[in-house]
């Protein structure tokens, strides 16, 4: 069976974007874009598709959620022992993307991912929900489970024992951060002449902005 696509080719021009226009800082770029899409995006403006492989190339990609971001790169939380956090841990080249179509922007950010310290892990999931703390522990992420009833038995044997302690971190949960050395901001177009701007790092550490064909 094959299915059709039906595309609008008749999508209105959005804001230009330059080379002139951006901040030279792509960090800068992102947060006055992420503002806004905060603004716009009614549902999870940081949702971003997260792309790992395996040490021989294997992708795979899943939606996560950003949790962070400065000069130092973008943080996510996850379950180490889950299928994103083995790639990561062999292979830390791992790439971001985000879409806000209300805005009709993309941004795409490829980097290395590494570790956050414990510390900063602890002090992000104690700002979790109570349920979402058990789920840490009720949860062994990417294994195969007999049923959701034994999920859910486990989830009440937590919540009886933690009812009346501190949920403490899971030493097998925590953070990554990753540290980008290219991004790239899309911005929708007339005709499907669209503008892309890329920031890459070059040798000595700055970040050198070009224009991509769409």
């Amino acid at each position: 069976m094959t299915i059709k696509i039906m595309t609008d080719s008749s999508q209105q021009d959005s804001s230009e974007l330059s080379e002139g226009s951006v901040d030279p800082s792509p960090f800068k770029q992102f947060e006055a874009w992420y503002k806004q899409a905060e603004l716009s995006v009614p549902i999870l403006p940081n949702a971003m598709a997260l792309a790992t492989a395996t040490r021989d190339g294997k992708p795979s990609a899943r939606v996560v959620l950003l949790k962070d971001f400065d000069q130092n790169g973008f943080v996510f939380y996850t379950n180490y022992e889950s299928q994103k956090g083995a790639e990561l841990d062999e292979n830390p080249q791992a790439a971001l993307c985000f879409y806000w179509a209300e805005l009709g922007r993309q941004v795409r950010i490829t980097g290395t991912a590494t570790r956050t310290s414990r510390e900063e892990s602890e002090a992000y999931f104690q700002t979790r929900p109570v349920d979402s703390q058990l789920g840490a522990w009720a949860s062994n992420q990417s294994e195969v489970i007999g049923s959701r009833e034994a999920l859910q038995e486990k989830m009440s044997a937590l919540t009886k024992k933690y009812e009346r302690e501190r949920i403490p971190l899971p030493p097998y949960w925590g953070g990554y951060r990753l540290a980008p050395y290219l991004f790239e901001f899309w911005q929708n177009r007339a005709s499907r002449l669209h503008d892309r701007i890329r920031y890459r790092r070059s040798s000595d550490g700055a970040w050198v902005i070009e224009r991509l064909a769409p």
